[in-house]
């Protein structure tokens, strides 16, 4: 294959562009700069959540116990509404004309 320079462009005698090898190398090197960054930061979330998920685990176990006592306390304001107001009376909306 032939080189031949036209107005600086380098191309190939069969029609093809040459790629200016500074410029790839540039454009590789900020994409790495990028992805090594990015890989810091995963990894840097990575040992935060490390040190978080004992904390997470043990609250896991506390919250189940108050979650069960919060479920438990409407049904037991219910049972103590219903049992001191008529208990054996269905509650009727007000009608309107």
């Amino acid at each position: 294959m032939q080189l031949t320079m036209a107005d600086g462009d380098r191309k190939f005698a069969k029609g093809g562009r040459m790629k200016d090898i500074h410029e790839v190398l540039r454009r590789k090197q900020a994409k790495y700069a990028q992805l090594t960054k990015q890989i810091e930061m995963l990894q840097q979330a990575a040992e935060k959540l490390r040190e978080v998920a004992p904390l997470l685990a043990e609250n896991e176990d506390d919250d189940s116990a108050v979650l069960s006592e919060v479920d438990e306390q409407p049904q037991a304001k219910a049972a103590a509404a219903g049992a001191g107001s008529g208990a054996g009376k269905p509650r009727s909306s007000p009608r309107w004309p």
